[in-house]
């Protein structure tokens, strides 16, 4: 088992104040965190490419998964390629960035989460298997160390970059 140096702790969550503009959670809910970008999202996981496949796999007005793909596409999740059948204009599909692809272990915890306390009796409708094996692929946390972490076995540390007041800050 590999030991660092033993990180900076962050005191009781009443101590300490975080605010939106440097959170990485709320920052990331500006760019992902609504039902439809979702939806496209698992859409765009699942293999979907073109913009009706996607609006109406998710059931959402053209004009919504425009606005969409459009706000993906400029963060950098999605991006446009051309495309053409024969004898048709040429369109574009939207694929998969590396930034998007990132966001496979996301929706996996979600999913995950949506299985376990959401789903219907029998149980959920799809799983996520390994190819190699067969066995249904589960999201989980784990160190960089590749120990596997109970919820219980985390704290909080000060980052690189953190903006967060402790009462000592203003003596």
């Amino acid at each position: 088992m590999a030991t660092h140096p033993p990180p900076e702790l962050l005191p009781d969550r009443g101590e300490w104040t975080l605010t939106n503009a440097n959170c990485s959670i709320a920052r990331a809910l500006d760019v992902i965190g609504n039902r439809i970008s979702l939806l496209l999202l698992r859409e765009a996981f699942f293999g979907t490419r073109r913009f009706d496949d996607f609006a109406e796999r998710v059931g959402v007005s053209e004009s919504a998964a425009a606005k969409r793909l459009n706000e993906l596409t400029a963060a950098g999740i999605l991006e446009r390629r051309p495309y053409r059948e024969p004898g048709q204009r040429e369109r574009q599909e939207y694929r998969l960035t590396t930034k998007g692809g990132e966001l496979r272990v996301v929706l996996t915890a979600l999913r995950d989460w949506g299985d376990r306390w959401e789903a219907p009796e029998p149980g959920p409708p799809l799983h996520t298997v390994h190819r190699d094996c067969g066995a249904t692929v589960h999201a989980e946390m784990r160190c960089t160390d590749d120990h596997l972490v109970p919820r219980h076995e985390t704290a909080l540390a000060a980052g690189p970059a953190p903006d967060t007041e402790t009462p000592e800050d203003h003596t």
